[in-house]
């Protein structure tokens, strides 16, 4: 596998970020495989926000993993980074070798339908650092995935396939927003997984 080929992946951003899109870098019997050990060995809890100072569980599950006890804070509230798992650490080195990127850690959502979803927002969190590199994994249920620039308000959307990697950085996650949109088109559930880098912590 040539590490340098990623320059021939087309920047999605029209400007001030960059989104590549490989696609499925697995096949279809990879992708369910990998989609049903997640959805068996991860440590699947509610999501929590405290919005206006009220603790919110949402239905969408999460799971933060790395390669320390790495805290990572997002909607008021802190969560605790547990070890890896075998399958995350063999998707981890995919996500490394496809972006060049060394990863210390990873969130992972679990959408159980299309009723289920993200809104509006940035992995800017001060931990993550500045212009940092998120790689993300799907796996489960095919899904819109879309961006919004923070100023000038343009959007450009992709549909995000099973076993499939997108990957974020330069100044994207400064200058763009993005979502997974709702829908009731979709009822089987989606397993998503976010490789990142925690800085400064240890």
């Amino acid at each position: 596998m040539d590490l340098f080929s990623t320059g021939a992946i087309e920047n999605l951003l029209p400007y001030d970020g960059e989104v590549n899109y490989y696609g499925r870098i697995m096949n279809g019997s990879e992708a369910q495989h990998y989609y049903d050990r997640l959805m068996e060995t991860i440590a699947w809890r509610n999501d929590e926000a405290i919005i206006f100072g009220k603790l919110i569980l949402t239905k969408r599950k999460v799971a933060w993993y790395g390669d320390k006890e790495f805290l990572y804070t997002y909607s008021n509230t802190t969560k605790k980074a547990l070890p890896w798992t075998p399958e995350l650490l063999a998707l981890k080195k995919m996500a490394e070798t496809q972006s060049g990127t060394q990863f210390n850690s990873c969130l992972l959502n679990l959408y159980h339908d299309g009723q289920e979803g993200m809104a509006w927002h940035s992995d800017d969190e001060k931990s993550l650092g500045v212009n940092t590199v998120i790689a993300s994994m799907s796996f489960g249920a095919e899904r819109k995935f879309s961006f919004k620039h923070k100023t000038t308000k343009a959007t450009t959307s992709l549909l995000l396939e099973a076993g499939s990697l997108l990957i974020m950085k330069g100044a994207t996650q400064t200058n763009w927003l993005h979502r997974l949109p709702t829908t009731t088109k979709i009822t089987r559930p989606r397993v998503n997984l976010t490789f990142r880098t925690i800085v400064d912590q240890f």
